[in-house]
């Protein structure tokens, strides 16, 4: 049988998680969230970017953990507001807040505007334990809607209008918002080379067990 690769999601997300375990599905991987462990330290997501951010969270839950972990951190970029909220989608209503708050609070923000454009962009960080990592982009324009529609998704999709398909992510299916989706183009250039990737972390987990191996001169 096949050895199967442990994969921790840095996130709580159900949602998110869900849809990770479904663009990565027949790969001989285990994937998990924060959930299925113990209480950890929150990492510092103090980024001035995507990338940084993404790096940060995947980083620091591989070291703390021990095992391969995937983060991404994606926001949505409104022209009319200068890119906000951007990197601070997630906390745009303030912490803990719900994604009906969050929404709320951004058509209160663009009330009267006409310019709508949008983009959601997204950045996936897969990093190991020896602090190395991979990086991957995707990137979806369209258009802020004037109320909410749909009850798919999660976060801002429920007022992300996609024009080529007319529909806001959140009346979506699942299968049609991976194809399109900023997270989905991400996970496709991951998909893509995954065979690769299990390569990679498998050659660098095995570093990380020679450096924490013990016992003298042979044990390694």
């Amino acid at each position: 049988m096949e050895n199967l690769v442990t994969i921790v999601i840095a996130t709580t997300n159900k949602g998110k998680t869900s849809e990770i375990r479904a663009l990565l599905e027949g790969f001989p991987i285990i994937i998990k969230n924060l959930g299925d462990y113990g209480p950890i330290p929150p990492a510092e997501e103090n980024g001035i970017d995507f990338e940084e951010n993404a790096f940060k969270k995947a980083h620091h839950t591989a070291k703390i953990l021990g095992l391969p972990a995937l983060s991404d951190d994606s926001g949505l970029m409104v022209e009319a507001l200068g890119g906000l909220p951007g990197v601070h989608s997630a906390r745009y209503a303030g912490l803990n807040a719900s994604d009906e708050k969050r929404c709320k609070k951004l058509l209160e923000s663009m009330k009267g505007m006409v310019n709508r454009k949008a983009v959601f962009g997204c950045v996936l960080s897969l990093a190991v334990p020896v602090g190395a990592a991979l990086t991957y982009e995707g990137r979806c324009e369209g258009l802020i809607t004037e109320e909410p529609k749909g009850k798919n998704g999660f976060g801002f999709d429920p007022v992300f209008f996609y024009p080529p398909l007319q529909k806001t992510f959140a009346e979506l299916s699942r299968v049609e918002k991976s194809r399109v989706s900023h997270r989905g183009k991400a996970f496709t250039e991951l998909k893509n080379e995954f065979d690769k990737v299990l390569v990679w972390i498998c050659q660098n987990m095995l570093i990380q067990e020679k450096f924490n191996c013990q016992g003298g001169i042979g044990a390694c």
